[in-house]
């Protein structure tokens, strides 16, 4: 049998099927475990669903009837994302999909969090099981800064909602900080990033956001990178992101 992780540090080794699925690219650990349950998951020929299986060098794995190889490269590209675009591996309705912009077609790529539809800015991808999970939890602590637009005047009461906090629908919305640019334009910086949060609070107070650009996650700046273009995250950038804990903290020594 062919060795499915040659160059790998787990050559040799035996593996659990979930961190075995997670280094693959497929998906985070804990997504990689309902693949799993699902049942969608075979090894040698067996499907397999009990948690905590674990695969031998030269065993073969297949999702959904696709062999599943270790990439032997990680990879961690930024992206300014264009409205428009979905930020997932396939839409029934033929949209626009993130992942088509990236050079990289043949190694299988995921999102870490999400931009929605209409929204643009930066966002990352990566083959990192373990660096999406910990970064896409709601818990990380991490800074994401953005620049909206409205239709018309944003009146102090939407600042100071975002800044003291407000309940909506019985949600609670805060930032860590936000302040004018203009009549018409807030900067504004979140740390746990509920579900359409900005839209949601604008909504409230009758606005639309005419654009809604993510600029900063962390240490991690948009700068002039172009619509619709990636770039790799720097070694500086990636050892800063990968010390963020779930708690919420830095690891000492990185701080943004």
């Amino acid at each position: 049998m062919k060795p499915i992780w040659k160059n790998s540090s787990f050559r040799g080794k035996s593996i659990r099927l979930q961190v075995f699925l997670s280094h693959a690219g497929v998906a985070s650990r804990r997504a990689a475990e309902d693949i799993i349950a699902q049942g969608r998951v075979s090894v040698n020929g067996i499907t397999v669903k009990t948690q905590g299986s674990k695969v031998n060098d030269g065993d073969i794995v297949l999702l959904d009837g696709k062999e599943v190889n270790l990439e032997n490269q990680r990879l961690y590209l930024a992206l300014n994302k264009p409205a428009g675009f979905l930020c997932t591996s396939n839409d029934p309705q033929g949209r626009p999909i993130a992942l088509n912009l990236l050079p990289q077609k043949d190694v299988r790529l995921y999102s870490v969090g999400r931009l929605d539809f209409l929204s643009c800015g930066l966002i990352f991808f990566t083959n990192d099981g373990d660096f999406a999970s910990r970064l896409g939890h709601p818990g990380c602590g991490i800074e994401k800064e953005y620049i909206v637009e409205a239709t018309g005047i944003i009146p102090d009461s939407v600042v100071e909602a975002f800044n003291c906090g407000i309940t909506i629908e019985k949600v609670y919305y805060k930032a860590k900080t936000a302040e004018r640019i203009d009549r018409k334009s807030l900067r504004i910086v979140l740390i746990e990033g509920k579900n359409r949060e900005i839209r949601r609070v604008f909504s409230h107070f009758h606005l639309h956001p005419a654009l809604l650009r993510r600029v900063r996650i962390g240490p991690v700046h948009l700068g002039d990178l172009p619509e619709g273009v990636s770039r790799p995250l720097t070694d500086g950038e990636i050892t800063a992101l990968s010390s963020v804990e779930r708690k919420g903290n830095v690891k000492e020594g990185n701080t943004w």
